[in-house]
């Protein structure tokens, strides 16, 4: 068979849902299924508009936080923590036994390790002149 090969920075969302769904599909065929659930925290102001958000999944187990952003008329009030508590108390709801998030933020590095969680990773220069910084929280077990 001859393969050729394309980089580009606009691929058709057909052939990304393609390469999404077969990843998936491979890896729910070697280590079982991920059970992937949407995870979001929402913060409002009392207009209703959004002042803060917390988005991830939920899957093998692993609450993984993708975004967390507080806005400045919001911060210095501890919403960061809040978010990450009521994320994580759904994520022990769902099953899960671990947290995991990334930051090159030394200011949100702080406030996560306020809440539990330790640096198990770091790579320098992501971005240059900074670090980014993984770390992970063991989440208490519900009882069944």
């Amino acid at each position: 068979m001859e393969l050729t090969f394309e980089t580009t920075e606009t691929p058709d969302p057909k052939d990304v849902a393609f390469i999404g769904a077969s990843l998936a599909a491979f890896n729910d065929a070697d280590v079982g299924a991920a059970e992937r659930r949407t995870l979001a925290v929402q913060v409002r102001h009392a207009e209703g508009g959004l002042v803060a958000g917390l988005w991830g999944y939920t899957a093998w187990g692993w609450l993984y936080v993708q975004w967390l952003f507080v806005a400045e008329v919001a911060r210095g009030q501890g919403v960061a923590g809040r978010m990450l508590a009521a994320a994580e108390e759904e994520a022990v709801r769902r099953g899960c036994h671990g947290a995991l998030i990334d930051t090159f933020s030394r200011k949100a590095e702080a406030v996560y390790r306020r809440r539990g969680y330790e640096v198990f990773g770091v790579l320098p220069d992501f971005p240059v002149g900074r670090s980014r910084v993984f770390l992970k929280k063991r989440l208490a077990s519900v009882p069944r």
